[in-house]
């Protein structure tokens, strides 16, 4: 990329970018008050509010969304007729999990390896900085082209709306005609990717109680209702022999057309233990593209360490339920629910609460902003073709956008390719990946300007 301004340009900006992101993966900004400060989240938001600030942004502010927390919005005029363009991040993270199973601290950006390693590092205070990078190497290299319009959300990992409702409550805020939502990645390192499709979300806590109290196992095991085996009973109920998704009523055969996720890389990237089969029926694009899949994020009973010999008389587990583009994330709750409730065994009395939802999505890739990307792309990975993937994961804000702005173009690019270990402990970002998106990025945008 050496006879690229734009690229020199990015180049010699890492440096910078590196300590940027460093302080912003300082902040601890999980958006669970109950588990972080915070202040934690507050101060990462005026971070990026100062940072945009900086750039010559208008009218930033902290906008505060109806689940409790802020997301900053910042609006970078353009020449006179320009297109918009909206640049989505989100600043939230992930809780860091077993601190102890970190090589380095999850909060201190490190190098290692030719990575960086820090929590949010891809997922997705890294997109902060590639859209940040993107305009700074437009702004050296003849100015940023569009009117620019940038959403940094703080509250995406939590599913809780947020920022979808404040945007259906002020539709006018994040109006363009082209959307980049900087929180997807490449199939792999160096193969550039736009993500075309993502599954929805549903997620419900589902409470089962049997007794009064908890009982002596050895004096009344065996005839009294166990609370926690019944729902033990009804969670084995949601898979099928082979590990793949049952939920009663909801269609599991859907076939993705597409860029194949070989099965060997697939257990490489997933980190499959040797011996251990992969769960489901079709291929691996089928499985975690194309169809639903369940999965209990948690379960409250009693610890190992510490237990009693006793019945339990209740117990709760937090299920997700990934539901695939074609699928309406509300019937797909109502038919887990249903599930739920009539598979519980012995008439148990069983709660279901709804948590949180999102629409799955799919994107319109014959439009002219795709063909721009795929030509900036190229540039930024000469010698590569842009690839089509899915994700498996929800952003429930590309529906959001999609609804409310119908003829806007929505793209989606990022850092969180399968080496990053997204939501897991040592979650890193490519420094190489962030480098070459921006220059991707700042390419884009040209292109688009000029379509």
């Amino acid at each position: 990329m050496s006879s690229n301004p734009v690229a020199e340009t990015v180049a010699s900006l890492m440096p910078r970018a590196k300590e940027e992101l460093a302080a912003l993966v300082a902040f601890k900004s999980v958006a669970d008050f109950d588990q972080f400060p915070r202040t934690e989240s507050e101060g990462a938001a005026n971070w990026i509010a100062a940072a945009l600030r900086t750039e010559g942004f208008q009218d930033v502010a902290l906008l505060d969304t109806p689940d409790g927390t802020q997301s900053v919005y910042g609006y970078l005029p353009g020449p006179e007729g320009a297109k918009t363009v909206l640049l989505y991040a989100h600043y939230d993270v992930q809780p860091p999990l077993d601190e102890a199973g970190w090589a380095t601290p999850p909060f201190e950006l490190t190098e290692r390896d030719g990575r960086w390693y820090g929590r949010g590092a891809a997922d997705c205070k890294g997109g902060v900085l590639m859209h940040l990078l993107a305009l700074r190497a437009l702004k050296a290299n003849g100015g940023v082209p569009v009117h620019v319009k940038v959403i940094a959300e703080g509250s995406e990992e939590q599913g809780t709306g947020g920022l979808e409702r404040y945007a259906e409550a002020h539709p006018e805020l994040l109006a363009a005609d082209t959307i980049v939502i900087g929180d997807a990645g490449n199939f792999r390192v160096g193969l550039p990717t736009v993500t075309s499709t993502l599954r929805g979300m549903t997620l419900l806590r589902v409470k089962v109680d049997t007794l009064e109290g908890n009982l002596h196992s050895g004096q009344f095991g065996g005839a009294a209702p166990d609370a926690l085996a019944a729902l033990i009973r009804v969670l084995d109920s949601l898979r099928a022999e082979d590990g793949s998704t049952t939920v009663d009523g909801l269609a599991a055969d859907s076939a993705w057309e597409g860029l194949a996720y070989d099965e060997e890389q697939f257990r490489r990237d997933a980190r499959v233990l040797d011996g251990v089969e992969l769960i489901g029926s079709g291929s691996v694009a089928d499985r975690i593209w194309a169809r639903p899949a369940v999965t209990v994020l948690g379960i409250d009973c009693p610890p190992v360490v510490g237990a009693t010999p006793s019945v339990q008389a209740g117990a709760r587990a937090l299920v997700s339920l990934r539901v695939p583009p074609g699928v309406d994330a509300a019937e797909a709750t109502k038919l887990l629910r249903a599930h739920l409730e009539t598979r519980t065994p012995w008439g148990a009395r069983v709660a279901v609460e709804q948590i949180g939802q999102g629409q799955a999505f799919r994107a319109d890739t014959t439009s002219p902003a795709y063909q721009a990307m795929a030509d900036a792309m190229a540039v930024a990975y000469p010698g590569e073709e842009m690839q089509y993937a899915g994700q498996g994961g929800s952003i429930p804000l590309c529906n959001t956008l999609a609804s409310l702005y119908p003829e806007a173009e929505i793209l989606l690019i990022g850092l969180s390719e399968p080496e990053a270990q997204i939501h897991a402990v040592n979650e890193s970002v490519s420094p190489e990946e962030l480098e070459r998106l921006s220059v991707a990025e700042a390419h884009f945008l040209r292109n688009y300007a000029a379509s």
